[in-house]
């Protein structure tokens, strides 16, 4: 009886710890498989039975590109690689992926011990998970928002600062998410640059990415500063400044549920 007892209390422990909702993205797994473990998730964490916002986070590109290529949104003739190598870092040597993967981690962290619930896209860099296929883990969460971290790079190793990047009021796929996109992206946006005093790149207006066009919900691309820089791309690497991007992004979140409630 004792033990019985105990194994109950166990599970109930386990059953009300808060925080991250695990998407299992194994590359073992096929898409019927992840597709049910989504909706198993989302059944256990479902807004009816909590009042706490689900932010998605996607950890930019993974540690091997798929340059096989998908539609650019719902229905588009145009298509570009489901997943690209992304950067890599002038100074520091650090893949764009591991950068991505790395902050991502911490922001779930700090978003977890504000209060919120966390679906992690992925947990790993040994992934291989299309744009479209993010989107589709993303709509199927029952998350608030998403957020999609990433690093810039450029010719000019000149340039620096932090972006966003949103779909245009005339997107042929979301146009009726832009308003909330938009203000998600500003809210971002200067809250990492009132955290980090970098350039303000601003929020940048395109229908050109999957990564944004196969949304369901309000989605930002957050592209951090420029691996490209070499003072930046140091700074990136560094424990300290990788915690101040993670604040300002946790403070614009804050920010824009202020107003979307």
């Amino acid at each position: 009886m004792r033990k019985k007892i105990a194994l109950i209390m166990s599970l109930m422990f386990f059953c009300f710890l808060p925080g991250c909702i695990y998407v299992n993205t194994d590359n073992n797994q096929n898409e019927n498989n992840a597709n049910r473990d989504i909706n198993s998730n989302n059944s256990t964490s479902s807004k009816a039975k909590t009042n706490k916002k689900i932010i998605a986070l996607d950890a930019g590109h993974q540690a091997k590109g798929d340059l096989s290529k998908e539609p650019i949104g719902p229905g588009a003739s145009e298509t570009k690689y489901k997943v690209s190598y992304g950067t890599c870092g002038n100074t520091s040597g650090l893949n764009e992926y591991e950068l991505t993967l790395v902050v991502t981690n911490k922001l779930k962290n700090e978003l977890i011990s504000r209060g919120y619930n966390v679906v992690m896209i992925r947990e790993s860099n040994n992934v291989n998970i299309r744009n479209s296929q993010r989107a589709e883990i993303a709509n199927n969460s029952n998350s608030d928002i998403f957020l999609r971290i990433h690093a810039n790079s450029d010719n000019n190793s000149n340039l620096n600062g932090i972006i966003t990047l949103c779909q245009t009021p005339n997107n042929p796929y979301i146009s009726n998410l832009y308003k909330k996109s938009r203000y998600l992206s500003h809210c971002i946006l200067e809250s990492m640059i009132e955290e980090t005093n970098a350039t303000n790149r601003g929020v940048w207006e395109t229908d050109s990415m999957s990564g944004i066009n196969w949304y369901e919900i309000p989605v930002t691309i957050v592209e951090m500063g420029f691996m490209s820089n070499p003072k930046e791309d140091t700074l990136m690497s560094s424990d300290y400044y990788q915690n101040k991007l993670v604040q300002g992004m946790a403070n614009g979140v804050d920010k824009y549920f202020e107003i979307n409630n």
